[in-house]
């Protein structure tokens, strides 16, 4: 600001310029113990508002992500250079993320027969996908959802890659193990007590010995033990991403993901993709208590309930104004110009000004 300052003074006295535009006061320092008069520019360096951070990642940096965990390249090819290893767990968990919202200890603390099944047939609607209040924030049990493409992706690490890693392992947990038996969707019968996996604190979860050896965590090492330094492994695929492929990309933490399944599922409900989708559903007769939900309940009450907030004024937090004015603005033109509502030389910055102002927190509470 001072050499700003001193230009624009050289400017008026060269006469190029007619006032200096700062505005400036007198004040009094001392020098060598002198006192002297000085003036202050009270001008200041614009910072940017809080909102407009970006918090989430984009439909194509989503896509570039999950492609790195994977060890490819952008364009889908096998990235040669890149020497990684558990690439199909890595992949599965960040599609599992990105389509579910899991907070960190929740999808970290996942067993393995939580998953829930995959559909005969692929479906447009989500498929419920549970959380159990021993590892949700507040202990409390909340159903999320998740999509068939992406669970079809988690089925696979089940079946291919992550019984190499199970099937026979030696590991034992630290503490006194949890063996494990008859284990099914709901519960195990865990050293001769039948228990339902959703009551399984996180440090217990991570003492269970699955019956054909290693941990019953849905992510496991080589070793059969289980898995769970993730922001690491997103810290890393973010910096490779940066180095190599996209220098603008974000370092992706566990939390930023759910943000992006935040925005990501309101852009869907805004637009009415699952209202339309539920409708189809409903008509089959499959699933209609899903259907029913997305058909009558609001999209914020939705998004509530999928994030696992006791308020819709929570999930605004997630959600900033300047997001939620965008994505009402472009399922507005989508819809619009789809049923011929708009016309097709609609100008949508002419229309934005007439935008309602939906007022929103605009702070943001990390593990929310």
């Amino acid at each position: 600001m001072r050499a700003l300052s001193s230009f624009y003074r050289w400017l008026v006295d060269e006469g190029h310029a007619s006032a200096v535009p700062f505005s400036y006061k007198q004040g009094l320092r001392l020098l060598n113990g002198v006192p002297r008069e000085y003036e202050y520019n009270l001008a200041k360096v614009r910072q940017p508002k809080p909102h407009t951070t970006i918090k989430y990642l984009e439909p194509d940096f989503a896509e570039l992500f999950v492609k790195a965990l994977a060890g490819l390249r952008p364009d889908g090819t096998s990235d040669d250079g890149y020497r990684g290893r558990e690439l199909g767990r890595n992949a599965a968990m960040g599609e599992l993320v990105l389509a579910t919202g899991l907070r960190r200890q929740e999808f970290t603390h996942l067993l393995v027969y939580e998953v829930p099944p995959l559909p005969r047939e692929r479906s447009v609607v989500p498929i419920p996908f549970a959380a159990g209040h021993g590892v949700t924030k507040g202990s409390k049990q909340r159903m999320t959802w998740i999509s068939y493409d992406a669970l079809a992706k988690v089925h696979d690490y089940i079946e291919l890659e992550r019984p190499l890693a199970a099937d026979g392992s030696p590991w034992r947990p630290s503490g006194e193990p949890l063996q494990v038996t008859k284990p099914d969707w709901e519960g195990g019968t865990i050293n001769g007590t039948r228990l339902p996996w959703r009551s399984l604190k996180p440090a217990e979860r991570l003492r269970l010995l699955a019956p054909g050896g290693g941990s019953c965590l849905l992510a496991l090492q080589t070793s059969g033990a289980p898995f769970v330094d993730w922001d690491t492994v997103f810290r890393r695929t973010s910096r490779r991403i940066r180095a190599r492929d996209e220098p603008r990309f974000p370092i992706v933490s566990s939390h930023r993901l759910r943000h992006t399944f935040a925005m990501r599922t309101l852009e869907l409900l805004t637009r009415g993709y699952y209202q339309q989708a539920a409708g189809l559903v409903a008509d089959t007769d499959a699933n209609a208590g899903l259907a029913l939900y997305l058909t009558k309940s609001d999209p914020w009450q939705v998004l509530r309930d999928l994030l696992g907030h006791s308020s819709v004024t929570t999930t605004q937090v997630y959600i900033r104004r300047l997001d939620a004015t965008q994505i009402f603005k472009q399922a507005y033109e989508q819809v619009g110009l789809a049923v011929g509502l708009i016309a097709d030389d609609y100008d949508a910055d002419d229309a934005e000004a007439g935008m309602p102002d939906e007022a929103a927190p605009e702070l943001e509470q990390e593990g929310s």
